[in-house]
């Protein structure tokens, strides 16, 4: 079964280079894996998005609630899904713009379209906190 969670966490120290490596690590680990989804980071908070079957997604969550470079895991939400909204995507990067004006506008036109409005809305609310 395919499952799909969104969780976010709080990482203020980590620099540019370490969330590129992060996207580096999860391009190359994630297709064997079957897990895709995106990325957002806003220079304090993650917010991630993950799809894959159910056991790998599980197994994915124990390795990021135990990576030390975040803190505060929390899961925002978690779904069975028919098909995946970021089948293409090993892990992306969504970038969020620096005007807090034009973000939603960004994400509006980055974001999957298939993407449940529910989740989608929790993405766009996050991005545009900061």
């Amino acid at each position: 079964m395919l499952s799909q969670y969104l969780y976010i966490s709080t990482a203020p120290t980590l620099g540019r280079e370490e969330v590129d490596a992060i996207l580096a690590t999860s391009a190359r680990n994630n297709p064997a894996r079957g897990i895709t989804g995106l990325l957002l980071f806003n220079g304090r908070n993650f917010l991630q998005l993950l799809e894959g079957d159910e056991s790998e997604i599980a197994t994915l969550m124990e390795r990021i609630n135990a990576d030390a470079r975040h803190s505060g895991v929390s899961v925002l939400d978690r779904r069975g899904i028919d098909a995946r909204t970021c089948p293409d995507w090993a892990m992306k990067r969504v970038l969020i713009a620096e005007s807090i004006a034009s973000r939603r506008e960004m994400l509006e036109r980055d974001l999957p379209e298939g993407l449940d409005p529910e989740v989608r809305k929790m993405i766009v609310n996050f991005a545009v906190l900061n």
